[in-house]
């Protein structure tokens, strides 16, 4: 039997050897790791693919066996480490997974729906309750629950890759209850700030990040399907929450219309709570929940402007959504029917999710998400000038089939390229970027609203998307740039990414 180097030999010969993550085999990460490999900067996932998968060994058995070195004890401790034995691949189906399809669908109903249906509270508020309060005041109410639907995705995350689910869900689903409870209550600008903004925003966004996590596990070559479906149940509450709130307040009031949402979303997180289940369990770690570890992430270029494009995105994501309602009497629409644009915008988006999912698993996520978000743009650069009902319905259609295609892919990228024990910090990271733009993008725009007036206002919503769909193409770019050199290029535009 021929002796085998040791590890230190190892060390000592200047060969340095990182490891793939062995939980994902999706064809994106792959292009992706043999493009570090090559020493191109394309990568989304410090932890590559190099040399070979062997162990790290300090002695045989009898047998000839290799057994791990003692000191091992984490990644970070040696050069060369095992590929993690992933020995049950997502079932891609079943009733337990489509009974977590339909427990996410409720959660991003109760959550992310209700939060987009915040165009019909701006509406009602600058028309009532808070006359004396700017759009722009008004809007950084809807601004914090968007960014906190995202900003609480790392520590989030963290705590989900230490083992954490129930734990964090039942309490946020109690503090989203009683906050909607408390909205007639308010009476004060802040009030609204502190129970609608804060408080709700906080509340859903405990639930994003998880559950994107929950469902990467259930599902694989299906997972475009079940992102678009757990998506699409944000289109739904985004189109049944507004008309509810409408149509009930004639009857019943503003207060008794919103307890009746209250009510409605107690059902709704009463089901995503009895039907989500991990199937993985977390990985064995002693990091906390915030350390520098996390930044390692960042290391990798492809990772950073990935999460940068989604920034600039989210600048001028909301714009059209929160102000659409309130701009769209100005060209003669009328006020009962113009809250119904959030709603067609919604209803639109919730298909919208679901063909990007099924293009997603045919084409590739990005294939999918550039063309997409960049029509999102383009519509929102034109909504202004639109100067009928008709023409206001027809881009309001068009966008929300385009941003919810985007809404339900964004994370896709990260989470193909994630390792099972890492893949909720890094949708928190990526969550982290969106919450930055999704709070600054809609009081901007109000600012340019009030200073400039509504043309100007899309124009600069929609050129900060675009600009997010141009930066969105690096990473693109370098997938198949990496395919060049080995020699599996298919084309810029044909190849699956």
């Amino acid at each position: 039997m021929s002796p085998r180097p040791s590890s230190t030999a190892s060390q000592n010969s200047g060969i340095r050897s990182v490891v793939l993550s062995h939980s994902s085999s999706s064809e994106c990460y792959n292009d992706l790791s043999n493009d570090l490999l090559e020493k191109s900067l394309g990568t989304f996932d410090e932890k590559v693919v190099v040399t070979e998968h062997k162990p790290v060994v300090s002695s045989e058995n009898d047998d000839g066996a290799e057994r791990l070195d003692p000191g091992v004890k984490s990644v970070d401790d040696v050069d060369d480490i095992v590929p993690p034995h992933n020995d049950s691949e997502p079932p891609d189906g079943g009733l337990q997974a489509w009974l977590v399809v339909v427990g996410a669908m409720c959660s991003t109903f109760s959550t992310f729906g209700y939060v987009n249906a915040w165009g019909v509270f701006q509406e009602y508020y600058q028309q009532n309750v808070l006359l004396h309060s700017s759009p722009s005041d008004i809007a950084w109410i809807g601004s914090i629950q968007y960014a906190l639907v995202f900003l609480p995705g790392l520590p989030m995350g963290r705590l989900f890759d230490l083992g954490y689910f129930r734990s964090i869900l039942i309490p946020a689903s109690v503090l989203l209850i009683i906050a909607t409870f408390l909205i007639p209550e308010c009476k004060e600008y802040w009030q609204f700030l502190l129970c609608q903004g804060f408080a709700t925003g906080l509340a859903c966004g405990t639930f994003f990040g998880p559950v994107t996590a929950i469902l990467a596990m259930w599902f694989k070559k299906r997972r475009g399907l079940a992102l678009g479906l757990f998506a699409t149940g944000s289109s739904i509450g985004g189109t049944v929450i507004p008309i509810v709130v409408k149509s009930l307040i004639p009857k019943v009031g503003f207060a008794w219309a919103v307890r009746i949402v209250a009510f409605i979303l107690f059902v709704g997180l009463a089901a995503a709570n009895l039907t989500l289940k991990r199937r993985v369990p977390p990985a064995p770690s002693s990091e906390g929940v915030f350390n520098l570890q996390m930044f390692k992430k960042f290391r990798s270029p492809a990772f950073t402007i990935y999460c940068i494009s989604t920034f600039f995105v989210y600048l001028g994501f909301y714009t059209l959504l929160t102000y659409i309602s309130v701009t769209a009497t100005s060209v003669g629409v009328s006020e009962s029917f113009s809250f119904y644009l959030v709603s067609i915008a919604n209803a639109s988006g919730g298909l919208g999710r679901i063909g990007a999912g099924l293009f997603a698993d045919k084409f590739g996520a990005m294939n999918a998400l550039i063309p997409f978000t960049a029509l999102t743009g383009v519509m929102t650069c034109i909504w202004p000038f639109m100067g009928s009902t008709g023409g206001l319905v027809v881009v309001t259609v068009i966008y929300g089939y385009s941003s919810g295609s985007y809404g339900s892919l964004v994370s896709v990228p990260v989470i193909e390229t994630g390792e099972p024990g890492d893949l909720g910090r890094r949708i928190g990271l990526l969550m982290t970027f969106l919450a930055s733009g999704g709070l600054l993008g809609p009081p901007i725009s109000g600012l340019i609203f009030r200073s400039r007036g509504i043309e100007a206002m899309g124009i600069y919503a929609g050129c900060m998307i675009i600009l997010g769909v141009v930066i969105m193409c690096i990473p693109r770019f370098l997938v198949l740039s990496a395919r060049r050199r080995r020699g599996t290029f298919t084309g810029w535009i044909l190849s699956k990414v």
